[in-house]
């Protein structure tokens, strides 16, 4: 058989790679603490899972689910966003339910890119953005993230002619691996960059709840304008960067903050013009989820949301933990503000060998990374782990991690 060309650089990917590697430690009898995915370990509130339960039993669930079916879906997510970031939001026009935001980054390129076109990328990102462009045939700019800018782009230093093929620039923060929160007057230089070279700025934002630091207070309705002062949230939206929404899109999860990851529900807000070309790129692949899901979603984005607070708390305590557990064998990593991750840079002799650090150590401790040159070559030397298990088999993780050392 011969398959198409674009299916090469998918033949691989960091979650695959450490996925074999988990199975060769399992099968010469190591105990695994995977520490390699950011799956949360925590459960989907109960009163999400009530009202899934309850969908079960309506027969209209059972059928197919077009648009105009998940209005109130889009309802509950415009509000919640709203009153989460204070920018009112167009719940016909301008939010699509997607089946995860994994779904809607990497159908993106498609409504976008002719082929050749370039996007603009962080390095080191998420795997699925350069996914989505590779699908559409386009080809990826990589931009650096380095320590000593934050984790965050340069955009200076993107070549022009580079810029005058590109159509769109992928941001994500805060950020997936090495956790860096990225504040407004960068969205603000990243919204007018784009303006300026015609490019769509697309915003990845799954960890818009998972921060370790307090939100705002205060929070009340303007009478004349109708938006929210002081929103909740300590960590900025692109859209308040760009609130007329002109060349931005979002995406948001209820994966991490709700721990529905297994329901594969999220959403996108942004343009118009963009949520409607995903929307026919959609179209094209396929319908809804389950009614009864985004039922469940409803209930989560509309219900109580002290269970968001408490996952919270737990991935601080778990933060904590491990982070004072290292740095007790010496290996000294900074304190992330934010995500399930830690972003940690990889010791001699190992610094520059991300993927064998991650294979020896599943391989002789059991314990599974992620090596950060699978999330791009500016991630080689660092290695992330995913805060995904309570804090004494954190600390145990780090024991065997010691020894291996």
């Amino acid at each position: 058989m011969q398959f198409a060309k674009r299916l090469q650089p998918l033949q691989s990917n960091v979650f695959a790679d450490m996925d074999r590697a988990k199975a060769v430690a399992l099968s010469i009898g190591r105990q695994l603490i995977d520490l390699s995915l950011g799956s949360s370990d925590l459960p989907a509130e109960a009163h999400v899972i009530e009202a899934i339960a309850q969908s079960l039993h309506d027969r209209s669930t059972h059928g197919y689910l077009l648009f105009h079916g998940t209005q109130a879906f889009r309802q509950a997510a415009a509000d919640w966003y709203e009153q989460k970031f204070g920018i009112s939001v167009d719940p016909e026009t301008e939010v699509l339910p997607l089946i995860g935001s994994q779904e809607g980054t990497a159908h993106l390129p498609l409504a976008l890119l002719d082929p050749g076109d370039f996007a603009l990328l962080l390095d080191p990102g998420y795997p699925s953005h350069a996914g989505g462009v590779y699908l559409a045939n386009g080809q990826i700019y990589t931009m650096p993230l380095l320590a000593k800018n934050d984790f965050l782009p340069v955009l200076a230093d993107i070549p022009a002619a580079v810029l005058a093929q590109s159509r769109m620039m992928v941001l994500s923060y805060p950020h997936n691996p090495t956790a860096a929160i990225a504040p407004l007057a960068f969205f603000q230089e990243a919204v007018a960059f784009c303006q300026q070279h015609n490019l769509v700025l697309v915003h990845d934002f799954p960890y818009v709840d998972l921060v370790f630091e307090e939100a705002g207070v205060g929070s009340r309705k303007d009478k004349e304008t109708n938006r929210i002062i002081n929103p909740q949230s300590p960590v900025p939206s692109i859209l308040q960067a760009d609130p007329e929404k002109s060349v931005s899109i979002e995406f948001f999860t209820l994966s991490k903050s709700y721990n529905m990851g297994g329901f594969r529900i999220g959403y996108a807000i942004g343009n118009a013009q963009l949520i409607n070309a995903l929307r026919q790129v959609k179209a094209a692949v396929d319908f809804n989820q389950y009614g009864g899901i985004l039922n469940g979603a409803i209930a989560a984005l509309t219900g109580p949301q002290a269970g968001v607070t408490d996952s919270v708390a737990i991935f601080r305590k778990r933060r904590d933990a491990f982070i004072n557990a290292l740095h007790s064998i010496g290996w000294q990593v900074p304190t992330p503000k934010a995500t399930m991750y830690i972003w940690a840079k990889l010791p001699a002799p190992w610094n520059q060998n991300s993927v064998e650090f991650c294979t020896q150590l599943v391989k002789q401790t059991g314990v599974a990374a992620s090596p950060g040159a699978g999330f791009g070559k500016s991630g080689e030397g660092y290695v992330r782990f995913a805060l995904v298990h309570e804090p004494p088999l954190l600390e145990t993780a780090v024991g065997r991690i010691a020894e291996f050392l």
